[in-house]
Parts: structure tokens; sequence; C-alpha cells
């Protein structure tokens, strides 16, 4: 694959830009919808007045005095009952929506909320290595965002290049071979249980795709016989549009298949030819249409592909030819009208399906031995073999090929240290897991496993399972505690576990070469904060954060939230119970009215 590598170094990975980038991070489970809200400035959910621009004001400036907001923070968490997991991860994920631009304010609240959390960690458990490893409180979610904002430099620059070559490299690998278009199993996989475990027949061809445009244009492609058509339409739109971010280039529904052979005809998933028996409807493949090494195929825009043949069709005068292709394409474009007790499968019958009526064992014969499985997963890890140490060794390098370890980074680990002196450890694998559970768990491992948060690419379930594997193995790498192996281990470990002993070298090199370097100032940390501040002070929607913070969980605290600023002499100082009661005055009406 070292041409592969070649290419993609060539042409740059296709990177999202920091606001798409960073509303993933802050929000991984959410509904696209959100998103697009939070990234358009203007955007509200209902008719905005005058009188709630003053109101979040007011509430806005709350939220900048640190008393309120720990407050605030610590009010939540006390309510086991309503701000749950769930409601953590989106207050938190609103808040620093709100601080992107007061990023020094919110380095200190962080901060602060740590060396609380640290210190409760230290009173309650005898496991102080269990620190921030759950992400269960406001403080461990703030970090994980903090690095996503402060990072994001760093791995355009440095990381994210080596990351989407073995993402690319790594889908390459599982494509080469068979992959199950209904259940996502595949010949090869990192992960035991995405392999497919029956024999699959296949042969490997190379088609050959002409231009509708300029038929002197020619793309060779090279696909399985075994391949679905719409597999087939994605391995010819990769090649084409290789480099280009995966939203900015024709989708496989968006194109029909045309096999040029002595007529032209579409080709579909799913047709009046399809195989069907017991229940079961096979997906088509290049095999079932009978297509040979060096065919010659076009993909065009569905309607411009669907109008030509028609036309094709009818000055032939080819009537029951016509019908058929007309029926091809309503079935490709109404799944609805699909017969839903039809059971759809690809290259293997789901063994799920056995209880909706498959006898025990059937189509079991063709099992494989778990042998078989380690040995496919051996060779795919060794054609990622290199890609994986390249994208490890760049992580754990304090300078790589010219670039500098990122102060933030520093920062943090100066920080973690400092709070074991304070709080009297003196055990450096305590330390040691208190930096691997907060850069490589809360940042890193985010990254490896959802690369689309970073770059603009489409993830497939079997190249997610094998990406999870990939990322196991980092964690496994930065612990410090080696966990012995038996036959039972699960095969991700059992695959990794040489090249884990030699990853955890590089990690305890790497934090000893931070421990070493010159400590950040004060200064210098404060002007890298300031300057990420006014880069991206117009990302986001910051008033529908506000609102949200506001409406879904200050306002139903109201009431304990009041009674702590009431007992906090520094919040009575300052009045803040009584300038809340202000921003609730102007909200009242709208808080209400969407309660």
């Amino acid at each position: 694959m070292g041409g592969l590598s070649h290419d993609l170094v060539q042409v740059g990975p296709p990177f999202l830009p920091y606001r798409l980038f960073a509303l993933r991070f802050l929000f991984p489970s959410s509904e696209p919808e959100l998103t697009r809200q939070l990234s358009e400035r203007d955007f509200m959910p209902f008719p905005c007045t005058e009188q709630l621009d003053r109101g979040l004001r007011h509430f806005q400036q709350l939220l900048l005095n640190k008393t309120f907001l720990l407050t605030l923070i610590r009010t939540l968490e006390a309510d086991k009952y309503r701000f749950r997991m769930t409601e953590r991860a989106n207050f938190a994920g609103f808040l620093m929506v709100v601080l992107q631009s007061q990023l020094v304010y919110c380095t200190d609240v962080m901060k602060t909320l740590l060396a609380e959390l640290i210190e409760k960690s230290l009173e309650k458990s005898q496991h102080p290595k269990l620190l921030l490893r759950r992400a269960e409180s406001v403080a461990e979610k703030m970090l994980t965002h903090w690095l996503a904002f402060l990072l994001y430099k760093y791995l355009k620059e440095c990381a994210g290049q080596p990351l989407y070559i073995l993402f690319q490299s790594l889908k390459q690998q599982i494509y080469k071979g068979p992959v199950d278009a209904v259940t996502h199993e595949a010949k090869y996989s990192l992960s035991e249980d995405k392999l497919i475990r029956q024999t699959v027949e296949y042969q490997p061809l190379t088609i050959d795709i002409v231009s509708n445009l300029d038929y002197e244009n020619h793309t060779p492609v090279k696909v399985l016989d075994c391949d679905t058509i719409t597999q087939v339409k994605e391995k010819i739109l990769d090649t084409i549009f290789k480099g280009v971010g995966h939203s900015k280039r024709y989708q496989p529904d968006d194109m029909d298949l045309e096999y040029r052979d002595q007529n032209r005809l579409l080709l579909f998933d799913e047709d009046v030819t399809s195989l069907a028996e017991e229940g079961w409807r096979k997906h088509n493949t290049l095999a079932h249409y009978k297509v040979s090494d060096g065919a010659q195929m076009s993909l065009l825009p569905r309607q411009h592909c669907l109008e030509s043949t028609l036309s094709t069709l009818r000055s032939n005068g080819s009537k029951n030819h016509y019908e058929s292709v007309s029926l091809l394409s309503r079935r490709s474009h109404s799944p609805s009208g699909q017969d839903e007790s039809v059971q759809r499968h690809h290259l293997v019958r789901d063994c799920r399906a056995r209880a909706n009526g498959e006898a025990p064992g059937a189509n079991n014969n063709n099992k494989l031995m778990s042998e078989v499985y380690l040995t496919r997963l051996i060779t795919t890890k060794m054609g990622l073999q290199s890609y994986i140490d390249e994208l490890f060794e760049t992580i754990f390098s304090t300078t790589h090929r010219g670039s500098a370890l990122p102060l933030p980074i520093k920062f943090l680990f100066d920080f973690l240290d400092d709070q074991a002196l304070h709080h009297g450890i003196a055990e450096p694998e305590v330390v040691h897991t208190w930096k691997s559970n907060s850069l490589p768990l809360r940042f890193w491992v985010n990254v490896i496993k959802n690369p689309e948060f970073l770059l603009d690419v489409d993830k497939p379930p079997v190249v997610d399972a094998s990406l999870s594997v990939i990322a196991a193995a980092f964690m496994d790498s930065c612990s410090a505690a080696v966990q012995p192996l038996s036959k039972d281990s699960p095969s991700g470990k059992l695959l990794f576990n040489k090249d884990v002993s030699r990853f955890r070298r590089w990690v305890y090199r790497y934090y000893e070469d931070v421990a070493r370097m010159t400590p950040v100032s004060e200064q210098d940390m404060n002007a890298l904060l300031m300057e990420e501040s006014r880069l991206h002070a117009d990302e986001f929607n910051t008033r529908l954060a506000l609102w949200r913070i506001y409406q879904e969980f200050t306002y139903p605290h109201l009431t304990e939230l009041c009674r702590a600023l009431e007992d906090d002499e520094f919040a009575n100082s300052h009045r803040l119970s009584q300038r809340l009661e202000q921003a609730q005055a102007l909200l009242a009406t709208f808080a209400e009215s969407k309660a």
C-alpha cells in the first residue's frame, strides 16, 4: 500500500473546519440538527425580543463570574436524579460553546474543578488511579472539550495526516476481500467479531470505467465479483474522488451503474432477477450479472442514466426490456415497496435470523476454526503495522518532524504533577495513570475511534470495529499495569500483545520527556488561550447555548441555586442571587412557555 500512502500525502487529508470538528467533540451523540443550529449564529427556536437578549446578556455575565459558575455546577452535580450522564454531557457542551471566547477564564474554572475532583477522589477512594477514568463529572467533560479546542491546530499540522493514512489504508485492507453488505462482516479485519465465519468464494476483477463526458477517459477500478452494486459504486467513487471530502462528492445513491456489454444494462442491488428462496432475497453482485474481468462500465447521475437507457430501449422497440428497466428503477428508488417479510442477505445469512425460522446449525458446514481467524487477523494487522506505528510514534513524540509539543499538553501534565505533589502522592504509577486517563483516554482515543470528527470521511461499520481494536491497543500501551494474557484473552489483546510492550516504552519516554521540558509560563499560556479565543470567537451560536443552559439546567434548579448563593459569603457580597433574579425576571416568560 505504499502507493496509496504516497498519493494520500500528495493530496492531503480532507480536514473538517474547526466549527464542525469542535461540535462533533462537544455533542458526539446529538442529532445533526443541533450541530446546524449551533453553527448558525442567528438561529433561535422562537422569535427573539429585546427582553430576551437583555436577559441572556445578564445571564452570560453571571456565567462569567467564577463563584456563580462553580456554584451552579456544584448545585447541578448534587442532583443525581435529574442531572445524569446525558445531562452532564450536554451541559458541558453548551458551557464550552459559551466559554470559547473566554478560554483564559474557562481554563481557570476547569483547573479549580479538577483540583476539587482530585481532592474528593482521594478522600473517598482507596484507588486514586481511577481518577479521570469514567468521565462522570462536568470537570472531566470540560477537559475533553478543552483539549479538542486547543489541539485542533496540532491535528491539522502534525497528527492528522498519519491518522488519515491509517484510516484509508485500513479501509483498503478490509475491502480487498469480501465484505458482507448486510452483516458488515469481512474476510479481513482486526476485530474477530466482524470476521466472516463462512468460506466465501470470490474473484478479483478490474473493471474499466468510462466517463460519460469524455469517452476517451478510462479509469481502471479494482473490485470483487462478490461485491454488491452499491459496493462497486463506492469503490469507483473512492477511485475517482481520491482525496476529496466525502461530503463534497457524489454518493452511491445519487448514481446508477451502467454495464456496457452487448447492450447497455442498469445494475441494481435488487431487481426482478434477484435470487430468492425460503424467505431470503440475495443482494445482486457482479457475479450475479456475469460481469467479467475488463468489463466496461459507466457511473452516471441516476436520472440521466435512466433516461438515456430508456431512450435507447424505446428506439430499439424493446418493449419488454423497457418494462423490466422501469421496474428495476422503481425497486431501487422505493424501499417502502419491498416485501418486509423477506429477509435480505449478501454473502452469508445472519445467524441471528435463525430465531425467525432457520433450523439450528443451518449454513454452519463451512465454519472455520479459530486458528484460521487468528491468521486472518494477523494478515490484516501486518498490512497496517507501519501506519499504526507512524501514528503512535507521532502522538508519543515531543518533537516530530519539526512540530513542537503543544503547550496545553505540558500545561496539563505539570498541573497533574503539582496536584500529586500537593497531596503527597509519591507513587509514580498514580501520576502516570492520571496522565493516561486525561490526554490519551479523553482525547486521543476519541480521535482514533472517530476520525470522522476531524476528517470529512465516511466510516463503515466494519472499519469502525477495527478502529476500536487499534484504540484499545493504544490505551493498553498507556497503562502502567501490565495485564497477564491467556488463551481466553480477547483476540485484540493477543493480536497487539508484543506491540503494546513496545508502545508502552514510547509512552514512558514521552511522559519523561514532557516532564523535563521547561514549564509553560502563565504569560505564554494565557497568550495562547487568548489567541485561540480570538481566532474562533464567532464560530458558534452563543445565544442559543446560553438559552439552553438557562432553560434546561438553571431554571429547573433556581430554588436550590439561589439558596446556595445566599449561603456563600462572596456571592452575597456581589449580590449574585439578586442578579440571578434580575435575569430570571427577564427570561421567566420564555422559560415557562418552553418548560
